[in-house]
C-alpha cells in the first residue's frame, strides 16, 4: 500500500487521537530548524552587512533580497515539483539552504553576500513550496488542520527560539551564526532524506496523477478566496509588522528597539497559543467560518495597532493580533489541502498560493510605508485592517471545503468538481 492512499483509521472528524504518518513528523521537525535558523541569522545579517561598508538601503536590500528571490523562483519550483516530485525538490531546497547559508560566513564583500542570499531565497521557495506540498498529501483528510496547526506551530517555535539561540552564539562573531545554520541545515536534510527514502510521495512524474493546473484551480471560488486571503496575510502580518511596526514605536510612542523585539514576540506568542487550536477546531466545524471570522478579527486589531497610545497597549494588542491571525492560519493551508486533493501533482497551484503571501508581504511593506509617510502610521495600520476585511470578504462567497469534500483528478481534468466551484 502505498504513502499516498495509506489513511490511519478515525473514528470521527478531527478526533485528538488520530494518528500521524511519521513523514508528517519529518516535516514538522524540519520546518522548525528551518525557522530556528531563520531566527538565529535575521539578528545579525544587518550588522554583517553594514560591516562591508555600504549604505543602509544596501543593509535593507540584502534582507529585500531574500523576498524578492523567493516570489520570482516560485513558478519555476512549481513546474520543477510537478515534474520531479515533492521530496526531491524538498531535499534539494534543504541543500541548498544549508550550503548558501554557509557560504555567508565566508563573503569577502558585499556583492558576494547579494548573491548568496539571492541563491538562499530560491532554496528557501523550493523547501517550502515542496514542503506545503508534501503536508498536503500525507495529511489524513479528517486531521488536516490537525497538521496544519501543528505545520505552523513548530515555525512559531523555532522562530521565537531562534534569537535565544542567536544571543547565545553572539559571542563567537557575526559570521558565527550563518555556518552554525547552514551545518543544522545541511544535518536536517541528510536526516530527511533518509527519513522519506522509501516514501511513494517522490514518485517520477509519469507515475503519478494528472497535476492540478493554476488554470483548473482558479475555477474554484475557494482558491480564488485562499490567494486573496493569502495576499492579505503577507501584507498585514508580515509586510506591515515588518516595516511599519518599529518605526510606530520610535517615531509615535518613543521606544527603542528592545520594544519592537517585545512586540514581535507578543505577536509570535497569540499566534502559538491559537494556530493549533484553531486547527484541529477547523477539522471539526469547517475551515469558511474560522477564516471568515479570523481575517474580520485580525482586520479589527491591526486598526487598535495603530490607535495605541501607549506601548503597554500596544503590546496588548500585538498579543491580540497575533492571536486572532492565529485562528485563520491553519484553516487557510487546510482549505488549500481540500480543494487540491492529495492524489494528483500540484506543484503550480500550491506555488502560485506560495506567491500571494511573498507578494503581500513586499508590496504591503511599500505601501503602508508610503502611507505613513505621506498620511500618518495610523491610516497605515487601517488600510490594512481593509485589506484583511477584503480577505473575509471573499471567503463569505466562497463553498466550504471541508464539507464539500476532495474532488478527484479526473474532475479537475474535465473542470468538474462543481461542488468546490
Amino acid at each position: 500500500m502505498t504513502l499516498a492512499t495509506r489513511r490511519p483509521r478515525f473514528g470521527g472528524w478531527g478526533r485528538k487521537s488520530a494518528r500521524l504518518p511519521g513523514e508528517a513528523w519529518v516535516l514538522i521537525g524540519a520546518n522548525a530548524v528551518a525557522a530556528l535558523g531563520y531566527g538565529v541569522v535575521s539578528p545579525v545579517l544587518p550588522a554583517f552587512a553594514r560591516t562591508f561598508g555600504v549604505s543602509m538601503g544596501a543593509v535593507t536590500f540584502s534582507i529585500t533580497i531574500f523576498s524578492v528571490m523567493r516570489l520570482c523562483s516560485a513558478p519555476p519550483t512549481g513546474l520543477m515539483v510537478q515534474r520531479l516530485g515533492e521530496r526531491r525538490v524538498y531535499v534539494a531546497g534543504l541543500l541548498i539552504v544549508a550550503v548558501s547559508t554557509a557560504l555567508c560566513a565566508y563573503a569577502q564583500n558585499y556583492w558576494q553576500l547579494l548573491v548568496w542570499r539571492a541563491i538562499g531565497g530560491i532554496g528557501s521557495t523550493m523547501f517550502f513550496i515542496s514542503a506545503l506540498g508534501l503536508m498536503i498529501r500525507i495529511s489524513p483528510v479528517e486531521a488536516r488542520g490537525r497538521v496544519a496547526g501543528l505545520f505552523a506551530t513548530s515555525f512559531l517555535i523555532g522562530a521565537v527560539a531562534g534569537p535565544l539561540v542567536g544571543s547565545l552564539t553572539a559571542g563567537l562573531g557575526l559570521r558565527a551564526p550563518f555556518l552554525i545554520y547552514g551545518v543544522t541545515v545541511l544535518i536536517t536534510a541528510i536526516v530527511v532524506s533518509y527519513s522519506l527514502r522509501r516514501s511513494t510521495l517522490g514518485a517520477p512524474a509519469e507515475h503519478a496523477e494528472p497535476a492540478v493546473t493554476v488554470r483548473a484551480a482558479l475555477r474554484h471560488r475557494a482558491y480564488r478566496a485562499a490567494l486573496a486571503s493569502n495576499f492579505a496575510t503577507g501584507w498585514a502580518v508580515f509586510g506591515l509588522r515588518m516595516a511599519i511596526v518599529p518605526l510606530f514605536l520610535s517615531d509615535v510612542l518613543g521606544r527603542g528597539p528592545r520594544w519592537t523585539g517585545l512586540a514581535l514576540g507578543a505577536f509570535a506568542l497569540g499566534n502559538l497559543v491559537v494556530v493549533l487550536p484553531s486547527g484541529q477546531l477547523s477539522d471539526r466545524i469547517g475551515r469558511r467560518t474560522l477564516l471568515i471570522g479570523g481575517l474580520l478579527a485580525s482586520g479589527v486589531a491591526t486598526m487598535w495597532l495603530g490607535a495605541s497610545s501607549s506601548a503597554i497597549v500596544f503590546l496588548v494588542a500585538a498579543f491580540v493580533g497575533g492571536a486572532t491571525s492565529g485562528i485563520f492560519a491553519s484553516p487557510q493551508q487546510a482549505a488549500i489541502a481540500d480543494i487540491l486533493g492529495s492524489t494528483a501533482r500540484t506543484g503550480t497551484a500550491v506555488s502560485t498560493f506560495q506567491m500571494m503571501v511573498d507578494l503581500g508581504a513586499i508590496v504591503g511593506s511599500m505601501a503602508v510605508a508610503q502611507i505613513a509617510e505621506h498620511l500618518s502610521y495610523g491610516w497605515g495600520f487601517a488600510i490594512s485592517g481593509i485589506v484583511l476585511f477584503a480577505g473575509a470578504v471573499g471567503w463569505m462567497f466562497a463553498p466550504e471545503t471541508r464539507v464539500a469534500g476532495q474532488p478527484k483528478p479526473e474532475a479537475w481534468e474535465t473542470g468538474g468538481a462543481s461542488e468546490l466551484a
